[in-house]
């Protein structure tokens, strides 16, 4: 006996409705991920294309170098090993400027990377020749210059970079880790104005400045008073040769800043009280 198949019931009303509209769902989420597939195709092509070809440093031109006297474009291509083309982005400001504080006599180095056109900016700041310098290398003694900073310069670069007096102070005996206390002593030197006329670094590592009012003054070693004895010897600058009666002191030891030691020709001094309240 064969069996017969009944009908199929037709779906309601409200249940063919949320079939279509799941059919509509699914094929809407389709297209738009085509679309996002297309879009992120054109803009992967387009990134692409401005990273090879829009953002590259083609040549030396796209370099600009601006605050410096000395330095050239050419200087900068070199001393960042730059070759062109160059993709703008894949030059890192922060290393590119540690490479040319370290080739380069500059004192400060900012890198800017500029995409409109592209190029790269460099803006440098001169290192300054305060002072001449004379220091034993090893090929004997050698003359340069020093910088704001206690830095050692070569004769020919300090000669292009004097600041205005440079030639009339000399240290003697520079050494590189006297550095800090090289440039302490240097600024307060050039801020008495013609009256020192030396700085020395004996063998044994003490300061002493060679003054035209108060002779030879002890500054002592490189340690935390050296920045107070600095402050004493403006003050006895300024005030010490009206009380010596015009008197040129044989010696001034600040090893104790707060005690200097005078010594006047034929006989000691007793020690010199210093107010610690004065700048």
């Amino acid at each position: 006996m064969r069996a017969v198949s009944e009908p199929a019931r037709p779906l309601p009303p409200g249940a063919e409705r949320r079939r279509l509209l799941r059919q509509q769902q699914r094929q809407e989420r389709l297209r738009n991920g085509w679309r996002v597939l297309v879009l992120l195709a054109l803009a992967s092509g387009l990134g692409y294309g401005l990273l090879r070809q829009g953002w590259t440093l083609q040549d030396p031109d796209q370099v600009e170098v601006e605050g410096s006297r000395l330095v050239t474009a050419a200087e900068v291509i070199k001393a960042a090993g730059i070759r062109f083309p160059q993709p703008l982005l894949g030059l890192d400001p922060r290393r590119v400027a540690a490479e040319l504080a370290e080739a380069l006599p500059v004192e400060d180095v900012q890198v800017s990377r500029l995409m409109a056109p592209p190029r790269l900016r460099v803006a440098l700041v001169d290192r300054e020749a305060v002072a001449r310098a004379e220091r034993r290398g090893s090929r004997g003694p050698e003359q340069g210059y020093v910088d704001r900073l206690g830095n050692w310069m070569g004769g020919h670069q300090g000669q292009a970079l004097r600041a205005s007096g440079a030639d009339a102070l000399l240290v003697q005996g520079w050494q590189p880790r006297h550095r800090a206390a090289v440039a302490q002593a240097v600024q307060t030197s050039r801020s008495l104005g013609s009256d020192v006329q030396r700085i020395r670094i004996d063998p044994a590592g003490s300061l002493w400045v060679d003054s035209v009012s108060l002779g030879p003054v002890r500054l002592g070693p490189n340690d935390a008073q050296l920045g107070r004895r600095l402050q004493v010897l403006r003050h006895l600058v300024a005030t010490l040769p009206a009380q010596l009666g015009g008197r040129r002191p044989q010696s001034i030891d600040l090893g104790d800043p707060e005690q200097p030691e005078l010594t006047l020709p034929g006989r000691a001094a007793p020690a010199l009280a210093v107010d610690a309240r004065r700048p």
